[in-house]
């Protein structure tokens, strides 16, 4: 066995090492280590399963307590034609964005620690449509998932759509009440202009991808879409590809 090899194998669990070194249990020192709280040679290390060496220092930031990391909600602008429900490292996926360098900090009251563990099973709700750009939501909150899951249909979403093309005579009345699609009667919803290529969408009840077919049904062809809001949180302030976390004191 090698020199090198011998000096590897005297590496142990990061969250064995700091449990020894405290007194706690395993599990008090991976909670320590997810929170962020602990160092190896001045250098923040999150995974409990991180092998360390003998010689290496381990610290612990002062007033750290062994909690729970709490679930969060991040809001993202996504940027069109990058997919909101594909994986991290895939082609194109709007979770990559989500890193220390894209968040948007803003007018947080108190300061927050992005953690590795709040980028983990994350479910995404209400998807936008691949094409589409804005308000993309992501969370590991229970109480949030089944609000959006139970309730989405009761929450407006404002989009801003651009178009192209001529509207047929009394589109825009077909738009509101819900009969721009051939066959398929939709809710009554709030359209109004927003300059001569530009239509504000406020939906209830019908999902932001079926607005294609609705501008194709009165004969405007859709070249962009963008959600600014869902109920009420919009993304005021997010540049495209910035995201910020939902505040506990936000509601949709």
């Amino acid at each position: 066995m090698s020199q090198t090899e011998s000096h590897k194998d005297n590496a142990v669990r990061l969250s064995k090492r700091l449990a020894e070194q405290l007194q706690c249990s395993r599990r008090e020192a991976a909670l320590y280590i997810e929170n962020g709280a602990v160092q190896v040679d001045g250098i923040i290390v999150e995974h409990p399963g991180a092998r360390v060496l003998p010689e290496q220092t381990i610290t612990l930031e002062a007033g750290a307590k062994p909690q729970e990391v709490p679930p969060v909600t991040i809001l993202l602008h996504k940027p069109a034609y990058y997919a909101a429900l594909t994986p991290r490292g895939a082609e194109q996926s709007a979770q990559d964005l989500l890193t220390v360098d894209h968040w948007n900090q803003g007018n947080t009251p108190a300061p927050i620690r992005v953690l590795n563990k709040h980028f983990q099973h994350l479910e995404c709700l209400e998807a936008l449509p691949l094409p589409a750009s804005g308000l993309t939501i992501y969370s590991q909150d229970r109480r949030v998932i089944r609000k959006l899951q139970e309730e989405a249909r009761f929450l407006e979403q404002e989009c801003i759509a651009e178009v192209q093309g001529k509207i047929v005579d009394g589109g825009l009345e077909r738009l509101c009440n819900g009969t721009a699609i051939e066959g398929k009667q939709l809710p009554r919803i709030k359209v109004s202009w927003q300059s001569e290529q530009r239509l504000r969408f406020a939906l209830k009840g019908i999902a932001p991808h079926e607005i294609d077919a609705m501008c194709r049904g009165v004969g405007l062809k859709l070249v962009g879409l963008k959600r600014l809001r869902v109920g009420r949180i919009s993304m005021a302030g997010l540049t495209e590809g910035q995201w910020r976390y939902l505040m506990p004191w936000e509601r949709f």
